[in-house]
């Protein structure tokens, strides 16, 4: 009988010391709850603030500013003069033109007093009418360039910036003025054809903008440029800002482009990932789960199919875990 009592008391050391040591053996891992939030796939996309209706305003000609005839703010209407360019040089080339044609035109009144009294040819009198026509012809050319000379507003709207200073010189390629309606406002972006495809009109946007830090501002896709940038590899979308916005002209923004929205999708932690699987742990026992992925972002990651709500998930799992490997829980 004592005999029989110190066999079961080493057997029950045996098996103990088996436990501690596999135990022992047991890799230690962290773990985090699955739990549920809200999960967004969106297309990343950058661009700028603008009004929906403007228009820069420059000159047709190389020239020197002597006159800025409007401010910033300030209500143009279409035709409206806003800067005056250098035309002297214009002018006399005017005055001489009209001289020349004044010239002609006299001369046409004499050889038509010869011809009456036979002294011209006719010949000569259709000469000296050509020549008149050619001449006030060049005059009132001269004459219409002078406008040229005349920054002029090409619609009706609000100075929005002004970049035109007296005495500085200008050329075809200068943007002067920016004309146009405060409100409303539209952002242009810039999409990756990567991306393009699953883009729609009426998709919701997402906005941060560094003059609003902490701030989800909110547009909406209103048109896509059919034809891309092909030197960019991207195509123009254009996003409609609501009226109460507080984004303001020419501010840049970052613009997440919304094309599903999950409210209650379970999300664990990136690093519980592992390609198409993850380890759940039940109890001390690892256990390979194969999911379906939806969303994924730097802090959490959607899990479409394969786990639920409340699972525990290991955290980096070891290289070479395997399931219903043992594994010891970190504090």
């Amino acid at each position: 009988m004592r005999a029989r009592i110190i066999i079961s008391l080493l057997l029950l050391l045996f098996a103990l010391a088996g436990a501690w040591v596999w135990r022992g053996l047991s890799p230690a891992v962290a773990v985090a709850t699955a739990t549920t939030g809200p999960a967004v796939q969106a297309v990343y996309a950058t661009g700028n603030v603008e009004p929906v209706h403007w228009a820069k305003v420059g000159p047709t000609m190389r020239a020197r500013i002597t006159a800025v005839l409007v401010e910033e703010g300030s209500r143009v209407e279409a035709g409206q003069p806003m800067a005056q360019l250098d035309d002297r040089e214009a002018r006399h080339r005017v005055e001489e033109a009209e001289a020349r044609a004044n010239f002609a035109q006299e001369d046409l009144a004499r050889v038509r007093t010869l011809v009456a009294r036979d002294v011209a040819s006719r010949a000569t009198l259709d000469r000296a009418e050509a020549e008149a026509r050619a001449v006030r012809a060049v005059a009132e050319a001269a004459q219409r360039r002078l406008d040229d000379y005349i920054v002029r507003a090409p619609s009706a709207g609000l100075v929005l910036r002004r970049d035109a200073e007296v005495g500085e010189v200008v050329d075809t390629p200068a943007a002067l003025f920016w004309i146009g309606e405060p409100k409303p406002l539209r952002i242009t972006a810039e999409v990756d054809e990567e991306d393009i495809a699953q883009i729609r009109e009426g998709q919701r946007a997402l906005l941060r903008a560094d003059a609003f830090a902490g701030q989800v501002l909110n547009a909406t896709v209103t048109q896509i440029t059919p034809k891309g940038d092909a030197t960019r590899k991207a195509y123009r979308v254009r996003l409609s800002l609501p009226d109460d916005t507080p984004l303001m002209i020419g501010m840049t923004v970052e613009a997440n482009i919304v094309l599903r929205e999950t409210a209650n999708a379970v999300l664990i932690p990136p690093a519980a990932l592992r390609g198409d699987h993850v380890f759940v742990a039940q109890g001390e026992v690892a256990r390979r789960r194969q999911v379906t992925v939806g969303v994924q972002g730097p802090r959490a990651v959607e899990i479409r199919q394969g786990i639920a709500a409340g699972d525990v998930v290991v955290l980096d799992p070891p290289q070479g875990l395997k399931d219903g490997q043992a594994i010891r829980l970190k504090p």
